[in-house]
């Protein structure tokens, strides 16, 4: 049996989060410039996203720069910026074809003007797609995202428009409003941290560590990932004996 007829169709998780990680390591093994791993690591991307369309997950967000990452040499954070440009120009066409809507998170007044309008106007050309969405996590921090909507609540409390703070009021205010939560968090390069990433939306979701660096990372190593996860009980606080 192939490995992807091992799949369940009616366990499919509707949200999978990915922390692209190991692409500067797989650079360095191989005796090249941490961008060489950034530069491969985007045929990863490219083979993610159309195996998790092709399998029916709804929503693919990957994190692919966080706000620390800005304190990274100049050279690689150009770099990376560049290859976000040119990733994102040739990669729209792809995504239309694919009938995948590409949206994204975080603090995006802090990219780079052509590196914003790049983004804008891949967002706009694919938002009637419907197939799937893929969310980009750029310039992005789980604390600053938690910041950033209390501050919007205070806001608006002051014009009497947030009465009570509620789970179901302060998730309108994040960037992900309107995504639900990821079932399922990969993350690759056997590091096993969260690294400030969706802090709020992960509460309940399923860890998956990989040890395969983000270069390396392939169409069967997603589908391992998602086998194990409908291998997995989800209580969300219950006991077996009530989830049966």
């Amino acid at each position: 049996m192939a490995l992807i007829e091992q799949i369940e169709k009616e366990n499919l998780p509707k949200h999978i989060a990915i922390t692209m990680d190991g692409n500067g390591r797989w650079a360095e093994g191989k005796g090249k410039f941490r961008v060489f791993g950034h530069q491969h690591g985007v045929k990863s991307v490219r083979e993610a996203v159309e195996t998790a369309a092709e399998i029916g997950i709804k929503y693919l967000t990957l994190y692919a720069f966080s706000t620390e990452n800005w304190n990274r040499s100049e050279r690689e954070v150009n770099a990376l910026m560049t290859l976000l440009i040119s990733t994102i120009s040739k990669e729209t066409k792809t995504l239309m074809k694919n009938d995948i809507c590409l949206n994204a998170i975080g603090k995006l007044s802090q990219l780079p003007k052509k590196c914003k309008q790049e983004l804008e106007q891949a967002v706009e050309k694919t938002k009637n797609n419907k197939r799937m969405t893929l969310i980009l996590a750029l310039s992005y921090s789980g604390r600053w995202e938690i910041v950033n909507a209390v501050n919007k609540i205070i806001h608006d409390s002051k014009n009497n428009l947030a009465k009570e703070i509620t789970e179901d009021t302060f998730q309108q205010y994040l960037n992900t409003k309107g995504v639900p939560d990821p079932e399922l968090l990969i993350r690759t390069s056997g590091e096993h941290r969260i690294s400030n990433f969706l802090l709020w939306q992960i509460a309940y979701s399923e860890l998956y560590f990989t040890d395969t660096l983000w270069p390396d990372f392939r169409k069967e190593d997603l589908i391992k990932a998602i086998i194990d996860y409908q291998k997995r009980e989800r209580r969300f606080g219950k006991t077996k004996a009530q989830i049966k």
